[in-house]
């Protein structure tokens, strides 16, 4: 059996704490109201001998059978380890208790399955003992078991004839699908918090609507959010795991927009809205997160200068250090030093389209001139280098040489799915409308916690 252990809540950049969208830690709860169980092909596991689970520990673990007399201990043990940084698998099995023959022919065996130079800080092995034949020996190694993988353990046992040999062990899987919604009072992230959606889900709900959305100013109080998504976890519930979100919607103002997530032929996966087109678009609007609109597009006073001059960009304000994101797939044809715009990338993404970067404090190692970078990926962190009066990004957008207004022009549109394509999307889309309406009702959080 082996020891069970709760996920942990992802971590949230530090850039949407400055946005002002998380307030508090998501909870992870491990039952959700509406759940429904999904068929998938399962593999078959192999048999191993059951365990009680008894105390873990990092430290070397010898049993005392002086201490304790034979009687009066359990007739057989586990002990849970837990590998640290610089360990090595002889080193753990030793400082269990175990002598270092059995250790060395137990890794031997175990190395027909797994390499155990792969061993990583924070890995679990689980030893077990039986009964030993002597007084001066009241417990003896029979076998370890180590995770590979989320479904998969290698485990060496000894064999009626005295040999260790090692099996590979595949657990079951079992998808559940798993509903959160509700209306957004102060902000999403609260509202998110409140309807039990993952933490990590939540930052993908964000990005597959970041395109037509700026979540600092677009939402408003009265707006709603729907999401079902996927919960994966081992038959005998020893391990979970959040899985992807099939299917979301976000109503601004009334206007519902669904997307739904679709496999491609190609083997792309990505999100298309009900009609079949791409949520992702050719560029982000703002390819940062969480950051404050300081400055907008047109002419205004200089803060340094001191007369009017043209903005032709957007500022963003955010903590130095905040990442930022390339705003569509391109490539670099500007790295460097750029006068009062400071430490600046230009990325050229088409004939069209070209971005800029500004006032960076640093760029991402192996950012250069020629670099070919994708949609999303950091470039290099905010500072306030130039004519800067404090930490922001200055962001632009050029359209066939001239700069334009990057929060109203008209973004290039993403793929439009066709023929054969379209028709099997379509066939996903109503299977996921029918799922998400067998996980019950659309529940107002906010109203029912009023209601309370």
């Amino acid at each position: 059996m082996i020891r069970r252990r709760l996920p942990l809540t992802a971590i949230i950049s530090s850039s949407l704490i400055a946005g002002g969208l998380l307030m508090l830690d998501l909870p992870q709860s491990e039952e959700t109201p509406h759940a429904l169980k999904v068929p998938m092909t399962h593999t078959a596991s192999l048999s191993a001998p059951s365990m009680s689970v008894g105390s873990s520990a990092n430290a070397a673990i010898q049993p005392d059978p002086v201490s304790q007399p034979r009687e009066e201990l359990p007739q057989s043990y586990l002990r849970t380890l837990e590998v640290g940084s610089g360990d090595t698998l002889m080193k753990i099995l030793l400082g269990a208790g175990i002598n270092r023959g059995d250790a060395h022919t137990a890794i031997q065996a175990l190395r027909t399955e797994y390499d155990p130079r792969r061993l990583r800080p924070g890995q679990e092995i689980q030893v077990s003992f039986q009964p030993g034949r002597h007084e001066d020996m009241p417990h003896t190694f029979k076998e370890m078991r180590l995770s590979t993988g989320f479904n998969t353990e290698v485990y060496v046992a000894r064999a009626e004839e005295g040999e260790y040999q090692a099996h590979e062990e595949t657990k079951e899987l079992v998808t559940t699908l798993h509903r959160a919604d509700g209306e957004i009072d102060s902000s999403l992230y609260l509202a998110a918090s409140k309807a039990g959606l993952p933490a990590s889900l939540l930052m993908e709900f964000i990005f597959a609507y970041s395109f037509d959305v700026d979540f600092q100013r677009d939402i408003q109080k009265g707006d709603r959010f729907e999401v079902m998504y996927e919960k994966v976890e081992t038959e005998d519930g020893s391990r979970s795991k959040v899985g992807n979100i099939l299917f979301a919607s976000l109503s601004l103002s009334g206007d519902r927009m669904p997307i739904y997530r679709f496999k491609e032929k190609s083997g792309r996966i990505a999100y298309f809205n009900d009609k079949g087109q791409s949520a992702q678009k050719a560029l982000m609007r703002t390819p940062i997160n969480g950051a404050r609109l300081s400055s907008g597009f047109g002419k205004r006073r200089h803060p340094i200068l001191g007369y009017s001059k043209m903005h032709t960009g957007v500022d963003f304000a955010a903590p130095r250090g905040t990442p930022i994101y390339a705003a569509g797939d391109g490539v670099l044809d500007y790295a460097g030093r750029k006068g009062g715009y400071g430490k600046y990338i230009r990325i050229r993404h088409n004939s069209e389209y070209q971005t800029a970067y500004a006032h960076m404090r640093s760029f991402r190692k192996g950012m250069y001139k020629g670099k070919r970078v994708k949609q999303g990926q950091i470039i290099g962190y905010v500072g306030t280098t130039g004519r800067s009066t404090g930490p922001h990004l200055h962001y632009e957008i050029i359209r066939n040489g001239r700069k334009t207004n990057p929060l109203r022009v008209r973004m290039p549109s993403g793929k439009k799915l066709k023929g054969t394509e379209l028709a099997r999307f379509m066939d996903t889309k109503v299977k996921f409308d029918q799922q998400y309406a067998q996980l019950g009702p659309v529940i107002s959080i906010g109203r029912l916690a009023s209601a309370e």
